[in-house]
């Protein structure tokens, strides 16, 4: 891989994280069409560190408050949200554990990529069509939050998209835009945490090479930048746009996979 395939792949990663677009989609199908080696999912998952300090940087200050509250007030509104987030996350967690392999594999299948953004996307536009967008977090309880975390266990599937899945899952119970978003993020630091703990220790110290820092830094980047312009785009704007550039997408990889 070289230094131009790194800075794209961060690119992808760091774009596709937090937009409802699917990173791992990206990751699988841009190879594919541009005939670049996949790198395997290892990789994917280092790039995901990218994101994560993408996200801990946006969000610092929320969690010093999340974590401060949930350690001394657990008793209360306030302190019970930390404890939402785990147990949100635990769905997710399982899933890549014990789907790691079918996730490098049978997943990463262009046509099962293709049929996964198109199957998703209709699931997106019905919730950005019928939800109320009214509550905001501090109405979250711990029932909403495990179905938030079951449908973003299905984020293994590329194509689904982890923020897609979540912001939908939030919408249909009736939070706002922006406050779906905003929890899609703070919900993805403990599952892509946990997932580069796993893959550390498999992860060898020459693979540490001058494309894999660039990756890293530029997935970081745009994660940033992606967080900041979503959260603002919610504001006014809908989910509409994901959804036409996903079904773009299958469409291009489906004509690529049977012509």
């Amino acid at each position: 891989m070289n230094y131009f395939q790194a800075l794209i792949l961060g690119f992808l990663q760091g774009v596709g994280e937090f937009l409802p677009i699917s990173s791992s989609a990206h990751l699988a199908i841009v190879p594919y069409l541009s005939g670049w080696k996949y790198q395997g999912l290892q990789y994917d998952v280092m790039l995901h560190l990218g994101t994560l300090l993408a996200v801990v940087a946006y969000f610092w200050k929320d969690w010093l408050r999340v974590i401060q509250d949930g350690i001394l007030k657990p008793e209360k509104k306030e302190g019970r949200f930390l404890w939402y987030i785990l147990a949100a996350t635990v769905p997710g967690a399982l899933a890549g554990y014990f789907l790691e392999e079918k996730a490098e594999t049978v997943f990463r299948e262009p046509s099962v990529i293709a049929g996964s953004l198109i199957f998703f996307s209709f699931f997106i536009y019905l919730a950005d069509r019928l939800a109320a967008s009214r509550k905001n977090l501090d109405s979250l309880t711990l029932p909403e939050a495990i179905f938030i975390g079951l449908l973003q266990s299905l984020a293994i599937i590329p194509g689904a998209s982890r923020s897609g899945v979540t912001i939908m899952a939030a919408l249909f119970l009736g939070y706002r835009r922006e406050a779906a978003a905003r929890f899609s993020f703070l919900l993805a630091t403990p599952l892509i945490v946990g997932a580069g703990l796993l893959e550390l220790p498999r992860i060898s110290l020459s693979a540490v090479d001058g494309p894999f820092l660039v990756g890293l830094i530029s997935s970081s980047v745009f994660g940033f930048i992606s967080i900041k312009f979503l959260l603002a785009f919610l504001k006014t704007r809908n989910l509409i746009p994901f959804v036409v550039y996903r079904l773009g997408l299958a469409a291009i990889v489906l004509l690529k996979y049977f012509l």
